[in-house]
């Protein structure tokens, strides 16, 4: 028998999450502030506020589960902490009344030693900024009564995503057969996951109980550097490997001094100066979901970027 749930946001993210419940024969009711999201006969698109526990109650009726995937508005540490607290609170007290657990997507944002290999049972304390935002967003959920689901991945690609290192950064210039540039260091290792991964470890630890109350990480591959990550979606493309330069960190940091963006994307940049590696490998035997191959992954995301013209 299909099954009811909920998806909060139509970003990325919440999409995928979307089309793959709606592809398994489940009704899906997609809730954000401009009612969009997949065109699909079982998808339900609701137009309304993730902060609204009135609406949230009604939306949230029958739901097995809610897939609460909105961001920020602005990729600052002052929009988040204005808007995500309270939405989230929001959510977890109307899914506590239907009886629905919440399944959250998450960053490696709050892991408090990031030079390590980062595994679920890392500690998750970071202060300061938008890492400590992510981190007071995770002792929330954990504080609260209602069951609750934080699925983590690295820096995501694939269809879809275009505002991110591993998109509209990479994929694009690449398809237009120009130079990549790149941030921090193309030759450091980092944890790049696949959309699709995420949004299918985040569906199979909502349909098992044992798996709630905790912090899993999305399957992801080997970590590789961003230079191999492009070389990666030239070769899905039919090119030759382009040529791949680094933006050094201090030039972001100086441009910081007049640049809120420049000042934004510094703060996270020690992601990508060292080693940014995540392990997979328990939540991978616990959920059963192995990382989808690069060469595949890398296929799907040019086809994608192609289809969009």
């Amino acid at each position: 028998m299909s099954e009811t749930f909920v998806v909060t946001g139509a970003g990325p993210v919440g999409w995928t999450v979307a089309g793959q419940l709606a592809g398994g024969g489940n009704r899906v009711r997609v809730l954000t502030r401009s009612g969009s999201g997949p065109t699909h006969p079982l998808v339900e698109r609701v137009a309304g506020d993730a902060r609204d526990a009135s609406q949230l109650r009604k939306v949230f009726a029958g739901a097995g589960a809610v897939f609460h995937c909105i961001h920020g508005s602005a990729y600052t540490a002052a929009t988040w902490e204005a808007e995500l607290p309270a939405a989230e609170q929001a959510v977890m007290e109307a899914a506590q009344e239907t009886g629905a657990v919440v399944v959250f997507p998450e960053s490696l944002y709050s892991y408090s030693e990031p030079h390590r290999v980062m595994t679920e049972s890392s500690l998750r304390a970071a202060a300061g900024g938008k890492r400590g935002v992510r981190t007071e967003l995770l002792q929330a959920r954990e504080a609260s009564a209602t069951p609750t689901v934080s699925v983590v991945a690295g820096d995501f690609f694939g269809p879809r995503v275009r505002m991110a290192h591993g998109g509209e950064r990479i994929v694009a210039p690449i398809l237009a057969g120009r130079n990549v540039s790149v941030v921090g260091s193309a030759r450091q290792p980092h944890s790049f996951t696949y959309i699709a991964d995420l949004a299918r470890a985040m569906i199979t630890a909502a349909g098992m109980p044992s798996a709630w109350n905790a912090v899993w990480h999305a399957p992801t591959g080997t970590a590789i550097t961003q230079r191999e990550l492009a070389h990666a979606f030239a070769a899905a493309a039919g090119q030759a490997g382009p040529k791949v330069r680094a933006l050094p960190g201090w030039i972001l940091r100086a441009g910081g001094i007049f640049s809120t963006d420049a000042r934004e994307l510094a703060e996270t940049l020690y992601q990508f100066e060292k080693p940014f590696v995540m392990d997979s490998s328990l939540s991978e035997a616990a959920l059963g979901i192995a990382p989808t191959p690069l060469p595949e992954a890398a296929a799907a995301t040019v086809e994608w970027w192609r289809q969009q013209g």
